[in-house]
């Protein structure tokens, strides 16, 4: 379930970031219609988007020091 919203929001972020920032400056500020974001701003969120999409599709591989499908049990013939 989170790896899906996580996907939805990147995808989101990556595909219109420019609409997502007015919308989310618009929720988090009482004047925020009035606000204007810097230029940089939509090239950090399309790379926040795509980073955001990858963890989703792929994973964070290892992340418990093993690979992906490993149990951690020992084989049977040890």
């Amino acid at each position: 379930m989170l790896r899906a919203l996580l996907a939805a929001f990147g995808l989101v972020e990556l595909l219109v970031p420019d609409k997502l920032i007015a919308v989310l400056t618009r929720l988090a500020y009482e004047d925020g219609g009035e606000m204007t974001a810097k230029p940089w701003v939509v090239t950090a969120a399309r790379v926040e988007g795509a980073v955001f999409l990858l963890v989703a599709l792929f994973g964070l591989r290892g992340r418990c020091g093993g690979e992906a499908g490993e149990t951690g049990e020992p084989d049977e013939d040890e």
